[in-house]
């Protein structure tokens, strides 16, 4: 009997990880427990995916905002700093923002607009067209955007960033000027001490504020790459990927990804004698329609990974070989005829980059592919199922 099921992906509930966790034993102990209770078999080339949040919890990879603002002090001193291109996000920004603060004596806030990298709109993009306002010229100062645009709320939250970021800075002892630009060289006009907080394109940025002749200029994945007074680190990513966890500390992205992606697939080897690639995942890379976000605000979807699942997709579309190199036969014919294409393609290990056969098969990286379909499952709420377990990923109709 053919199978009628291709992917599957289940989320897997398990316990409340805390500092110290046994990570690696708890993922395969509880997947293991799913697949009988659930009744399915482990197979190689199954997917174990491990939310990066319970990767830093069970590092206990932490930092409050003073230890935060400690290193913020030591790389800026007494400078007026200038923070630009933060993202708009209470659970992102928000506490580093505070942290950051509290190490400065005075910030410029400088915004982009219409929107944050990830797609938050501060402006309607229409209502900015009707003002004649020209994003990629236009300097606005706090005042000016007031004119404009009155008090603008994110379409989910409801909140005014604008407000909502100036008080955080002013609150933590810092004086606040707020500005509105897209272009890097615009803080320079305030101050040549630049914090830069994007982050896909942090690396043009600071390239462009150095050539422009900032004197000091660091980047988010600059700060709390060392333990600072006995906070957690990232020596990779610094504060990018973290998140809120109270009012007055974050959770780090996790560090030493690739030991508990190996450790937890030589375990699960050990316990089912199958080859199961293991991945720890972010943020999906996807775009939601209505809010127009743009949800990777992690510096990657996933940090580490089992070879397995390097590369992408070598795929073909059904619909066009039906529609083209198919288009006399139907039924069981074309049945068999596309699972013959198919086949010898895949035996013969066939690189069908840029040809037409593959049009519209997505090829994006494996890990892109797989983190965001994990991260869609998991949610970001209470759900309960930090680990996702995925089968059938790498079949395809001839299986």
């Amino acid at each position: 009997m053919d199978r009628t099921v291709g992917t599957i992906s289940r989320g897997v509930r398990a316990p409340i990880i805390r500092q110290g966790d046994n990570l690696a034993q708890i993922v395969v102990d509880s997947v293991l427990s799913a697949s009988q209770e659930e009744h399915f078999d482990i197979r190689d080339r199954d997917v174990i995916a491990v939310t990066e949040a319970v990767v830093a919890r069970s590092q206990g990879n932490y930092a409050t905002t003073g230890q935060i603002a400690a290193d913020v002090k030591k790389k800026f001193g007494d400078d007026t700093v200038g923070i630009i291109f933060p993202i708009l996000s209470r659970n992102r920004f928000a506490i580093c923002l505070k942290g950051i603060a509290m190490g400065c004596k005075k910030v410029v806030l400088m915004l982009s607009y219409p929107s944050d990298e990830v797609g938050n709109h501060l402006i309607d993009l229409d209502l900015m067209d009707e003002k004649g306002v020209n994003p990629w010229s236009d300097v606005l100062t706090e005042e000016q955007y007031r004119q404009l645009f009155g008090c603008q709320k994110h379409y989910f939250t409801g909140v005014d960033y604008v407000e909502y970021y100036k008080q955080l800075i002013l609150d933590a002892g810092a004086d606040a000027e707020v500005i509105f630009a897209n272009s890097p060289q615009a803080i320079l006009k305030y101050t040549d001490s630049v914090l830069t907080c994007d982050i896909h394109t942090r690396h043009r940025t600071k390239r462009i504020l150095k050539s422009k002749g900032a004197k000091k200029v660091y980047s988010l994945d600059e700060i709390l790459t060392e333990s600072i007074d006995g906070s957690g680190y990232n020596d990779q990513y610094g504060l990018l990927g973290s998140n809120k966890a109270t009012e007055n500390s974050v959770k780090l992205f996790p560090i030493h990804c690739q030991e508990m992606v190996d450790k937890i697939h030589c375990l699960i080897a050990e316990k089912t004698g199958k080859n199961v690639e293991v991945m720890i995942y972010g943020d999906g890379a996807f775009k939601d329609p209505v809010g127009k976000i743009w949800e990777l605000a992690d510096p990657v979807v996933s940090p580490a990974y089992t070879p397995g699942l390097e590369g992408t997709p070598n795929e073909v579309k059904l619909k066009y070989l039906a529609d083209n190199n198919f288009s006399s036969l139907s039924g069981e014919e074309l049945r068999e005829a596309i699972k013959d294409y198919i086949k010898e393609k895949d035996e013969k290990a066939v690189n069908l980059k840029g040809t037409m056969v593959t049009q519209g098969t997505t090829p994006r990286r494996l890990t892109d592919l797989i983190g965001s379909l994990a991260d869609l499952t998991s949610g970001s709420g209470d759900k309960g199922t930090p680990i996702v377990y995925i089968q059938g990923y790498f079949d395809n109709y001839t299986k």
